[in-house]
């Protein structure tokens, strides 16, 4: 059975962010929040990877191509955060909760699902942010008329 391209390009998301933060976690750089910046990077190969193929494929209507692109990109938001939670709950809850990077605005100490539902929801904004950003890029080749 084939998965279909907007979940494989989902997973390859999922994969090119947890090898990311992996990496910055053995060179201890995963208190830098900046850093976190960069997993955009990967939304974007595998949203702008989804919307190739299906240029290639002769799939033209914008509006089709737009849901594809968002769908593959909320794949791989929530593939990863489903990965961080069981990253988080592997070395060890709560505790390890405390010692994660304090870019996000929290009052008081957070659990590790109110850390990760803030996350999922910054996830969804990169998700549609990155979804127009690459149809305004791919507009020229894709009619909306």
């Amino acid at each position: 059975m084939k998965l279909p391209k907007e979940l494989y390009n989902g997973v390859i998301i999922f994969i090119g962010i947890a090898l990311y933060f992996l990496l910055m976690e053995v060179l201890h750089l995963s208190n830098l929040f900046f850093l976190r910046l960069f997993n955009i990077v990967f939304i974007y190969y595998g949203v702008n990877r989804t919307l190739k193929t299906n240029f290639n494929e002769g799939k033209t209507d914008f509006a089709d191509n737009a849901i594809s692109a968002l769908l593959t990109a909320l794949a791989g938001v929530l593939f990863s955060i489903m990965g961080l939670v069981a990253y988080i709950y592997a070395k060890g809850g709560d505790e390890y909760i405390k010692t994660l990077s304090e870019s996000l605005l929290f009052v008081g100490s957070p659990s590790v699902m109110t850390y990760n539902i803030s996350l999922l929801f910054e996830g969804i904004v990169s998700a549609v942010i990155v979804t127009f950003s690459l149809m305004l890029y791919w507009k020229k080749k894709y009619p909306s008329d």
